[in-house]
Formats: C-alpha cells, sequence, structure tokens
C-alpha cells in the first residue's frame, strides 16, 4: 500500500476540479510528495467521458477499497458528486471540506481516507492549506487531552466498516455494536 508517511498520494479530479487539484498538486510536489493522479490532466481529451466525476471517484474510491493507497484527494465543482462515487466503494470513508478545522476533523475524528474540495468554493492557497492539515495529522492526533476520544472515533469507524444493511434492517435497524463509550463532550483544557 502506498502510504502517507512516504509521502505517496492519489488524486483525482473532473474538469470543473481540475484547476484547484492542479494547484494542490503543484503545492504537494514541492514538499516532496509522489503524485497519482486518475483524473483529468493536462493533455486530457474534453471529451473523454471516463473523466465525469462521478466516474473518477469510483476509479479513486477502488483504489483506496482494494488496499493500492492509503488517502486519496479529490476535486470536482463542489466536491459533493465525487465523494459521493468514491463511497460507493468499500472501506471509503469520504468527506467534502472547505476550510482547516473541518480538514483536521475530518482526519482526526473521522478517519476519512478520502477528502474532496470544491473548486467552485475553496480557493487555491486555501485547498494547499487543507491538503498540509489532512496530510499531517491522524485519527486522534491533537486530541489527546480529551479522554477516550480515539478510542470513541475509532469505535465509530469499526462500526461502519462492518455494517451489514440488511443484518441492520433484520434487526430492526438497530447497530449491531462493537462497543460503547461515555457520551460526555469534554472541553479543552486551558493548560493544553
Amino acid at each position: 500500500m502506498k502510504r502517507i508517511r512516504d509521502k505517496q498520494l492519489l488524486v483525482g479530479a473532473d474538469f470543473a476540479g481540475y484547476p484547484l487539484k492542479e494547484a494542490v498538486v503543484a503545492h504537494l510536489r514541492r514538499k516532496g510528495w509522489t503524485i497519482t493522479d486518475v483524473g483529468v490532466r493536462e493533455d486530457s481529451d474534453p471529451n473523454d467521458t471516463d473523466l465525469m466525476f462521478h466516474r473518477v471517484g469510483l476509479r479513486a474510491g477502488s483504489m483506496i477499497a482494494e488496499g493500492e493507497f492509503e488517502r486519496a484527494l479529490l476535486f470536482c465543482g463542489t466536491g459533493m458528486g465525487i465523494h459521493i462515487a468514491a463511497s460507493k466503494c468499500p472501506h471509503v470513508h469520504a468527506g467534502v471540506v472547505e476550510s482547516v478545522p473541518a480538514a483536521l476533523r475530518a482526519i482526526t475524528g473521522n478517519g476519512v481516507n478520502v477528502l474532496a474540495m470544491g473548486a467552485f468554493y475553496v480557493a487555491p492557497q486555501m485547498g494547499c492549506d487543507i491538503a498540509d492539515a489532512y496530510l499531517g495529522a491522524e485519527l486522534g492526533t491533537g486530541y489527546e487531552w480529551w479522554h477516550n476520544f480515539y478510542e470513541f472515533h475509532k469505535l465509530a469507524i469499526d462500526e461502519l466498516e462492518a455494517f451489514d444493511y440488511e443484518e441492520y434492517k433484520r434487526n430492526g435497524f438497530k447497530v449491531h455494536k462493537l462497543g460503547d463509550f461515555d457520551l460526555t463532550l469534554e472541553e479543552k483544557p486551558d493548560n493544553v
């Protein structure tokens, strides 16, 4: 598997997301990242329907599902369509963000392995900042002061990974729980 710690990243964009993807990829390459691009590139045929947002999303999602890459950054006009498509693949936990705090929480609290951005809403510099935040964090990091933050969120990821809709339906639409944790929200101490 190509991993973040080795600076290996999968990216993909449709034509609407292409300009933002190019800005983010150039930024990451300057920082030493190796990029595998499965979407629109400079020489792409504008009539190539394989490059529609959902088809690029499915291609990238399948590469995450098959364990080829640990994480991916995807780009379309809104970020919504490409992330929905990627989410159709098993083991893909995708999110759409438009800010650095949202990107950090997507990875630290939700373990998102596919992060999407919309070029209609995210400026190039913000896209670079989002990518840096997302790629520089892991599940639970930055929340070490919050009792059971990692374990609580890891439980959610594990239950989502094990989720079977037909079983859920047979069980009266109740989740097969793998465990439980206290739901008390904690406030960050001043000394942290």
